[in-house]
């Protein structure tokens, strides 16, 4: 009995050691979920927030088969949202979206990534300087120095509409234009009459005559907001093209992920930023060809008389952002010889 009892054991001991061979501890920990909270600065009802944000976690959750989530807050839900860079930084969460215009005090070329007026005249001059002449290399470096990761998410224009055309110049200053920040001061040294209002006040003041034109993003913003029941003239070029969104993360936080996620992770910020660059282009498009169809809205093209003054006029704000440091001079250098190439400068 005693003997048996004793083989009993030792098989039952040795069937356990077979099972935690098969299924090493190691093997469990690896298959763990990571999951990262990510602040937007985008609220949960702006389409980039399922677009850009949503689409993300989604492919991060298939390309890990689900070992790699992403936890998403709004804008303002854990924090304001000029906080989120410091978090991302100290490690409180490990990644959040950003615009670069909060970053002024952080890197030199923060001001060039918000847009430089009057640089870019079509998306893809923008996507090509991010990408091929080597712009996002520069805010990224900057950025590394900080010990966070930074990847644009698109880029796209900002274009203004107008209750009267513009055919020259004589009608350029005479536009009462609602903006703001870089774009506001531009157009007032163009000879515009440029001001701020707030969202709310924008539309009631260009129904009255206050104001007779604005800019609000572009086609798909000015759609929105209702500007196209009394304002007609979607006014192109765009007043900058930038990439005014982008993704911060925790270098830490990558670099802990395994090999595969983090192959995952990379891989997708740069296939995203292709993909929304052209999706929301598309999108412009389309919406722009239901306000012409629906709403009676026209295109006006800037004449070359305007295009002259305000790239000339542009300029000045582009050398005055070169002054923050080498990287900027080196962006805004490659800006300008990447623009003479294309006829828009001499």
């Amino acid at each position: 009995m005693t003997n048996n009892r004793l083989k009993l054991t030792a098989g039952i001991m040795m069937s356990a050691a077979t099972v935690l061979l098969a299924y090493p501890t190691s093997g469990v920990a690896q298959e763990k979920t990571t999951t990262w909270r990510v602040q937007s600065h985008w609220p949960s009802a702006s389409s980039s927030f399922k677009d850009s944000l949503g689409t993300l976690k989604t492919k991060l959750a298939d390309c890990t088969k689900g070992q790699f989530v992403l936890d998403l807050h709004e804008a303002g839900a854990l924090f304001p949202a000029k906080e989120t860079f410091p978090a991302v930084k100290r490690g409180i969460i490990q990644m959040g979206t950003i615009s670069p215009g909060y970053l002024p005090e952080t890197i030199t070329t923060a001001g060039i990534a918000s847009g430089l007026p009057f640089a870019f005249r079509n998306v893809w001059e923008t996507a090509f300087f991010h990408s091929q002449l080597g712009f996002e290399k520069m805010i990224r470096d900057e950025v590394a120095v900080h010990g966070v990761f930074y990847s644009t998410d698109k880029v796209y224009p900002t274009e203004m509409v107008s209750k009267t055309p513009v055919t020259s110049l004589d009608d350029f200053r005479k536009l009462k234009v609602r903006s703001s920040g870089v774009l506001q001061r531009f157009l007032t040294d163009a000879g515009a009459s440029a001001s701020f209002l707030p969202g709310p006040e924008i539309y009631p003041a260009l129904s009255t005559g206050v104001i007779n034109s604005v800019h609000w993003g572009a086609v798909q913003g000015a759609n929105s907001m209702g500007f196209y029941e009394v304002a007609k003239y979607h006014i192109k070029p765009a007043l900058n093209i930038a990439g005014t969104d982008a993704f911060v993360v925790n270098q830490k936080a990558i670099d802990a992920l395994p090999e595969q996620s983090r192959k995952c992770f990379y891989d997708l910020l740069k296939d995203q930023f292709w993909l929304r660059t052209n999706e929301y282009q598309f999108q412009e498009q389309v919406t722009l060809a239901k306000a012409i169809k629906e709403k009676g809205v026209k295109v006006n093209q800037l004449p070359d008389d305007v295009l002259a003054h305000a790239s000339k006029v542009a300029m000045k704000h582009w050398d005055e952002e070169a002054k923050k440091g080498p990287v900027a001079q080196k962006a805004v250098d490659t800006l300008k010889g990447f623009l003479r190439e294309l006829g828009y400068i001499e």
